[in-house]
């Protein structure tokens, strides 16, 4: 027999290759199975098999170039070709194999049976194309154990790529480690099967005559299948990243959903569920009742004192306290009751049992866990709650119903005392009746031209003539009759119209004053126009004004707008800014019903007021030498420091008027100078004392 020998720097590329196809093999396969279209499976399938079928051959013929006889060797190209072809047709059925969902014994050994027949064919095809005289002889022994290594390594190939796709983590690590087993299979079953090969002596390679020259041949095709496995190894790192980055940004809109949808649900300040998914709890704690002949209830809170607190120390106090009072509230409930807040200081738990002993017991803890002092940002505030609770389905058998009821239950308990609860009965129906059918007429009030306004006139001089007006709304009711504004503003506030009926207020007395300006009477006449909270934080507020002023051709300096001390002072920043725009407008600014709230000096002096509105509950008891007449006169001086003008309310004695006068007040209302009436009747009203007595 012929002595062979082999290159070392070939066998060892060769080894290399083998491991760099597997790597490449068992990426391909991961990429099938994660494939999310059958266009994108199938052209990972037919590139991961050429790329994979490449390294395999290549391996098998670099490993054939590092063998050598003491004779001429060459290789006929067709049959060289062939073996490629097998090569590459052998890897796309283990590619197919290992990228299924699923990998059972017998698609295993048929895969492993028809992949390792494959490479045994393309191993023995690329011997065949020495074409040798006399033909090789090949040891049966190592023959079989060569094909036994084929289907053995192609069974653990398959099964190693298949368990891979299945991890999510470490894969690079198991995958590197698995490529090294692999390449090492497949180059030990080529070597096997070249150590099974023998060349009788004499014998003579009938491609060395015309065959392809190993070489150059070698060096060609290592640059190329090192070549292609780079590309294919390249492209699968640039689609793992687009995948990454699919997937992050697939986590982000997911995320982003998930907030989407907590924030529809839940209240943005405490994190409580809002009503919505109050609602839906209570539906579905409805449809469950209604078949097992259960019963739940519904305990509506509200806060006692919360506004006095909010307005004393401004709306962040405020916001503090009502996250504190949600977690209190929160601690006290079952885990499988709710708690949800509906909007300022409104409360709600949805408790799953009806028994009204449990139901007790829960609403008393509430009220005792409400009681304990608060300490917000250094202050210890005080507060109680009211709470009004129904019972499913005694008292409603709808989400609607269980909480109107449980409302009217609740202000049951505050006109009987606060600080408690109290369990609805049909008796609170009716003022519960009473409330919806008030706010509902409410809402069509404005378009149905229901709201009048009153405009009471102010003085500078007692014995002069009026020098304009404060605008005051009622409500002309079809029914009930003149309703004066303390019986319905709260609602409309509480209900959101309160924007509606201001902006008509303000429509309607800046309408008025430019009628009443264009007579000689009224020609310097102002007008003063309340905003309330809400409308004063209303994004629109700026532009409305403008527009009313617009609309009736009237310069800003005519308006005066009037806010409580608590308002502007509930969020300073926000406030500051508002007033100053109203300000650069030309609109005049008056602070009402000063004295009663807890402004800051230092911020006091920096608003663009023009005018500080004395409470009337100063005037009310105004008398010489009294507390009351220090408070008034320091506010007086405080005013005019600040060169403020300074208005008195609620003047209905000539002593109050005498000694109002008499300490600096600029300007004076009251019931004794004239009391608010309708515009028709404002002409008359607004004439000097004398005329008004002749």
């Amino acid at each position: 027999m012929l002595e062979s020998s082999y290159s070392d720097i070939l066998v060892l590329l060769s080894m290399l290759v083998a491991m760099l196809a597997s790597y490449t093999a068992l990426d391909m396969a991961r990429r099938i199975g994660a494939a999310r279209s059958r266009r994108t499976a199938l052209g990972w399938w037919l590139g991961g098999a050429f790329a994979m079928g490449l390294g395999i051959w290549s391996m098998h013929f670099i490993g054939m170039l590092a063998f050598s006889l003491p004779i001429d060797l060459g290789y006929d190209p067709w049959i060289t070709l062939l073996s490629l072809l097998v090569a590459i047709a052998s890897a796309a059925i283990a590619l197919w194999v290992a990228g299924r969902k699923e990998l059972t014994w017998v698609r295993l050994g048929v895969g492993a049976l028809a992949m390792g027949a494959g490479v045994a064919a393309m191993h023995y095809s690329g011997m065949a194309a020495l074409r040798m005289t006399p033909g090789i002889v090949y040891d049966p022994v190592l023959f079989v154990l060569s094909i036994a290594i084929a289907v053995a390594s192609s069974g653990a190939a398959l099964w190693i790529a298949f368990r891979l796709q299945q991890r999510s983590s470490h894969v690079l690590v198991l995958r590197s480690g698995a490529a090294v087993i692999m390449g090492c299979a497949i180059a030990g079953m080529h070597y096997t099967g070249m150590a099974a090969a023998q060349f009788p002596l004499g014998s003579i390679c009938g491609a060395a005559r015309f065959g392809v020259d190993a070489h150059w041949l070698s060096v060609l095709v290592t640059l190329v299948t090192v070549g292609v496995l780079a590309i294919a190894l390249i492209i699968s790192v640039l689609d793992r990243r687009h995948e990454s980055h699919a997937y992050a940004l697939s986590e982000s809109l997911s995320e982003a959903n998930r907030k989407l949808r907590h924030m529809a649900l839940h209240d943005p300040l405490t994190g409580l569920p809002n009503r919505a998914l109050l609602e839906d709890r209570i539906e579905q704690a409805r449809q469950s009742a209604m078949r097992t002949k259960a019963s739940f209830s519904v305990l509506f809170m509200d806060l006692d004192g919360f506004k006095a607190i909010n307005d004393a120390h401004g709306h962040r106090v405020g916001d503090l306290l009502l996250i504190a009072v949600a977690q209190r509230m929160a601690a006290c409930i079952r885990p499988e009751d709710t708690v949800a807040r509906l909007g300022g200081d409104e409360f709600v738990v949805f408790a799953v049992t009806g028994e009204p002993e449990e139901i007790a017991t829960l609403a008393a803890r509430i009220v005792t866990a409400i009681a304990d002092p608060f300490t917000i940002q250094g202050f210890d505030l005080r507060l109680s709650v009211s709470i009004g609770i129904a019972v499913y389905p005694m008292d409603g058998d709808d989400s609607h119903t269980l909480l109107t009821n449980a409302d009217a239950a609740m202000y049951h308990r505050k006109e009987s005392g606060r600080n408690g609860y109290s369990f609805f009965d049909a008796s609170m129906a009716v003022n519960a009746d009473d409330y919806l059918q008030l706010v509902n007429d409410l809402r069509f009030a404005v378009e149905r031209g229901e709201l009048v306004l009153h405009y009471q006139p102010k003085f500078d001089d007692p014995d002069g003539p009026a020098v304009g007006a404060e605008a005051l709304v009622r409500w002309q009711h079809p029914v009930r009759g003149m309703i004066p504004p303390d019986q319905f503003i709260a609602v409309a506030e509480k209900t959101g119209l309160i924007v509606a009926i201001d902006n008509w207020v303000l429509d309607e007395a800046c309408r008025q004053l430019k009628a009443w300006r264009d007579t000689a009477e009224g020609a310097d006449w102002t007008m003063a126009v309340n905003l309330s909270a809400v409308q004063f934080n209303h994004s629109e507020l700026i532009e409305t004004v403008r527009r009313v002023l617009e609309r009736h051709q009237l310069p800003a300096g005519s308006l005066t707008l009037e806010i409580t001390e608590s308002i502007a002072m509930r969020d300073v920043g926000e406030s500051m800014d508002i007033l100053r725009r109203l300000d650069e407008m030309g609109v005049k600014i008056a602070i009402d019903d000063f004295g009663t709230g807890y402004s800051s000096l230092l911020y006091l002096k920096r608003f663009p007021a023009s005018e500080l509105k004395i409470d009337r509950g100063f005037v009310r008891e105004l008398v010489r030498d009294t507390e009351d007449e220090a408070i008034v006169s320091a506010i007086i001086a405080l005013g005019r420091s600040l060169n403020l003008n300074i208005v008195a309310e609620g003047v209905e004695t000539v002593m109050q008027q005498s000694l109002l006068t008499e300490l600096g007040c600029d300007s004076l209302q009251g019931y004794l100078l004239g009391r608010p009436v309708p515009a028709a009747d404002f002409l008359g009203a607004a004439l000097p004392r004398a005329e008004r007595r002749a």
